[in-house]
C-alpha cells in the first residue's frame, strides 16, 4: 500500500529479459536504504517485489501481463521512474490510498503552463471513465493528484485534467511529460469496488 507521494526521482539501471518477464534494476539510494528482500516500492505507479539489492541499487521482476498494461516495457537504462517505498501503518496520509495496482495507461494531449502551475490534459479510456469525478482522486505514475476537470458522459473522445504545482514538476517525471508521451494510470480503490458492486446487483436483478 502507498500514499501517491513520491520519494525519489530513481533511474534504470538494466532490463534483463527472463522468458516471458524482464528483471529490473533501479537506482534508488533512498527507496534503497531500508529495503529487505521481499519488501515492495512502487515503480512509476507500480508494485514491484524487491528480489536482490546491491549497494543503492534493487532489482524486481516484472511480468508480461504488467509490461503489458503499464509504460514499464518502453523503459530504458537510464530511464527516470518515481519511487515510493511501501507506508507504514500510522503514518500519514498525506496522497490517497494506492494499491500499485495499474488499471492502464493514458496520453498526455496537450499541457498548459500558468504562473506557477501547469495543466496536463490526458486521453480517458471508456472503461476508466465511470471510475474518475471531478475533484475526485487518481494516481498518474505513482504520483497522487486530483481531477481537474473531466470530460461530460457522451463526448466522442473522453479526457481528464490534472494541474501540478511547481514541487509535483521538479520532483517527479510528470515534470518532463508532453504531448504523446505515455503514464500509468490508477483509479481510486473505492470507485472500483463501488462499479463492481453495482454490477453484480444489476445482474442480480435481471435474473428471473
Amino acid at each position: 500500500m502507498f500514499t501517491g507521494l513520491v520519494e525519489e526521482l530513481g533511474s534504470v539501471v538494466r532490463l534483463d529479459e527472463a522468458g516471458d518477464s524482464v528483471r529490473l534494476t533501479v537506482r534508488g539510494p533512498l527507496a534503497v536504504g531500508d529495503a529487505a528482500h521481499g519488501d515492495s516500492i512502487s515503480v512509476s505507479g507500480v508494485c514491484l517485489t524487491v528480489v536482490d539489492r546491491d549497494g543503492d541499487a534493487f532489482t524486481a521482476d516484472v511480468m508480461r501481463q504488467t509490461l503489458v498494461m503499464s509504460t514499464l516495457g518502453d523503459l530504458a537504462p537510464g530511464s527516470a521512474v518515481n519511487l515510493e517505498r511501501a507506508a507504514r501503518v500510522g503514518d500519514r496520509l498525506g496522497g490517497h490510498i494506492v494499491q500499485g495496482h495499474v488499471d492502464g495507461t493514458a496520453t498526455v494531449v496537450e499541457t498548459a503552463d500558468g504562473d506557477a502551475w501547469r495543466r496536463v490534459r490526458l486521453t480517458l479510456d471508456d472503461a476508466l471513465s465511470p471510475l474518475l469525478v471531478d475533484k475526485g482522486s487518481v494516481t498518474l505514475d505513482g504520483v497522487s493528484l486530483t481531477v481537474s476537470a473531466i470530460s461530460e458522459p457522451g463526448e466522442a473522445r473522453g479526457w481528464f485534467e490534472v494541474s501540478l504545482i511547481p514541487e509535483t514538476l521538479a520532483a517527479t517525471t510528470l515534470g518532463a511529460k508532453r504531448a504523446g508521451d505515455r503514464v500509468n494510470v490508477e483509479t481510486d480503490v473505492v470507485a472500483r469496488h463501488v462499479r463492481r458492486m453495482l454490477a453484480l446487483d444489476a445482474v442480480a436483478a435481471a435474473r428471473p
